[in-house]
């Protein structure tokens, strides 16, 4: 994980699991090559990190499969 990125060219969305009334709203943005900036979308100014690509697709697989740990 990284806050090192110029993101100041970054292209945000909203996750598709964000029910846009003020919810626990996600957003990543796909055109940082090599990375993928996650911020609050309530905080758009904010603070965001990135994670690697591949760190990115074992998460998102994990969690559509169910297997991601829960505490």
């Amino acid at each position: 994980m990284s806050t090192d990125h110029d993101l100041s060219t970054a292209v945000w969305r909203k996750s598709s699991y964000s029910n846009g009334e003020g919810g626990a709203c996600v957003e990543v943005a796909d055109n940082i090559p090599g990375a993928v900036p996650v911020r609050d979308s309530k905080l758009p100014d904010g603070p965001s990190f990135t994670i690697p690509v591949d760190g990115w697709a074992l998460f998102v697989t994990a969690v559509r499969n169910g297997t991601f740990p829960l505490r």
